[in-house]
């Protein structure tokens, strides 16, 4: 059997199964770019917390892009999403579960640093602030982009008004 037969089988036991970290379990990661060579994108997932103690979701990082963040939709009075990061994190509570969806809480990717091609994994720390820091990896999943019908994950989302924090914010229009 050849190496990438092997990793690649390996690969696929390994995605299959939740990652795990001091009671707090992630379900069903996925990301992918805002549209196709776009310099940002999302990661969504649902995040148990199997203890007794309330945790807090305070931040992410991964090698894939030069800033992410934690990020809310907030909707305003013309029904336009805009994107505004979590600056103290998502509450978990003890027993309980956060979604990270599209179009509510998600992970933010600025600035990816290589392209998010379908059956990419991107290894994907989340900084806990009692579990400590918990490696996810999360694959690219295109099929989950087509789903919007309009190649974009982000929605009605305003770009224009989000801080890059210094970054070239040239969104690939």
């Amino acid at each position: 059997m050849s190496r990438n037969l092997v990793a690649a089988a390996l690969a696929s036991v390994l995605l299959a199964a939740p990652a795990l970290a001091q009671g707090i379990e992630i379900h069903e990661p996925y990301a992918f770019a805002s549209r196709p060579g776009a310099p940002t994108g999302g990661a969504y997932m649902v995040i148990e917390n199997h203890t007794d103690t309330d945790d807090r979701l305070v931040s992410a990082s991964a090698p894939v892009a030069q800033m992410v963040q934690i990020h809310a939709n907030i909707i305003d009075d013309d029904g336009v999403a805009h994107m505004v990061e979590h600056e103290h994190g998502i509450a978990l509570p003890a027993g309980g579960a956060i979604t990270l969806a599209r179009g509510g809480d998600h992970v933010m990717f600025m600035g990816i640093t290589e392209p998010f091609v379908d059956g990419l994994v991107i290894p994907l720390t989340l900084h806990f602030e009692v579990a400590g820091d918990l490696l996810v990896e999360v694959p690219v999943d295109l099929a989950r982009l087509a789903d919007t019908g309009d190649g974009n994950d982000m929605g009605d989302h305003d770009m224009t008004g989000h801080d890059m924090h210094g970054m070239d914010d040239s969104h690939g229009d």
